[in-house]
């Protein structure tokens, strides 16, 4: 047995120095010739993504310089991680990582599994029109702008909006939800998962809709209840699909909306409220200190980067999906 599988093996080593390898640039020239049609549909976004994506990476020459906003992109004296390590040990710096996180994690932890549950109990509807009434009502706010979904919070919670006078309506005092640091994170994440579980929905659904019908008549002929039924075959079938959007959103933990809480917070709840991002916008927009508000952003970037690969990582090992 030995003695074959070493023929094998020499003789697949006579037909590869026999036929060597044909070099990269060939390869691609003749994969260009066949498939030039998709070639020339994949060029305008491949353009987008090399001018809005990859040319302005050279900006981040401005995190490790003393950038004059008078001179060049490349005038800038090179200070190395000077403004960085400013940041770090600013008084600033662990307000801002803790509120980022903790504002992430909660909108993940409430708003993660909304749209899951939400898809599949619409999936067990039978009505149609019910159905479609359903998603259209729950897909209209992800459609509204930021500003109007803000303008709309803040009139709801104000002091003379309609949760208060729900609450005086039952003999309670009212409560200044946008000015009291513990409500911020109570009003921001409400307004986050009712703002996107519905579109949100929309990819589980998906994944539901091409399960094989024929799992669901076998369980309902072997006795099986909807709730099993829901456990057993819907559940584990948008695994993969679950596991994939949650390593996305994981990429996206220090990468919390900066205009909902831009729209939202004020001074008085900057406690609670000011995160990475607003920083950035106050140090680099209304201070003009650019080259710390880009040393910032590239923190918040690299963070980005080491969590969705961390997370891939893990998730490969434990459940065998991932990204790539």
């Amino acid at each position: 047995m030995q003695a074959k599988v070493a023929d094998k093996t020499s003789a697949a080593g006579r037909r590869a120095k026999t036929h060597p390898k044909t070099p990269l640039p060939q390869r691609l020239g003749r994969d260009f010739k066949r498939n030039w049609i998709l070639y020339l549909m994949a060029l305008p976004a491949l353009i987008y993504f090399i001018v809005y994506c990859y040319a302005p990476m050279a900006g981040l020459y401005i995190a490790v310089s003393d950038f004059k906003i008078a001179g060049g992109l490349f005038d800038g004296k090179f200070v190395g991680f000077k403004y960085l390590n400013e940041f770090f040990h600013s008084y600033y710096f662990g307000r801002l990582l803790r509120n980022t996180l903790v504002l992430s994690l909660e909108t993940l932890a409430f708003g993660f599994p909304v749209p899951i549950i939400f898809a599949l109990v619409l999936n067990e509807v039978r009505s149609t029109k019910f159905k479609k009434l359903a998603q259209t009502i729950t897909y209209m706010p992800h459609f509204i702008s930021i500003v109007v979904i803000c303008g709309l919070v803040t009139n709801f919670f104000s002091m003379n909006g309609l949760i208060n006078t729900i609450i005086q309506a039952f003999g309670g005092e009212p409560i200044a939800f946008l000015s009291e640091p513990k409500w911020f994170r109570t009003v921001y994440v409400g307004s986050e998962v009712w703002q996107s579980f519905g579109w949100d929905s929309v990819v589980f659904l998906a994944a539901l809709a091409g399960i094989d019908l024929e799992q669901f008549e076998a369980a309902k002929l072997d006795g099986a209840s909807r709730w099993q039924t829901i456990w057993h075959i819907s559940l584990p079938s948008i695994l993969p699909t679950v596991v994939t959007m949650l390593l996305m959103r994981l990429g996206h933990v220090m990468s919390i909306g900066f205009e909902k809480v831009f729209n939202l917070y004020s001074p008085a709840t900057y406690e609670t409220a000011d995160i990475i991002a607003t920083f950035v916008y106050r140090e680099g927009i209304l201070g003009a200190n650019y080259s710390k508000a880009a040393a910032i952003g590239l923190f918040n970037s690299a963070i980005n980067l080491i969590l969705v690969v961390t997370m891939n990582k893990v998730s490969k090992k434990l459940t065998e999906s991932s990204l790539w």
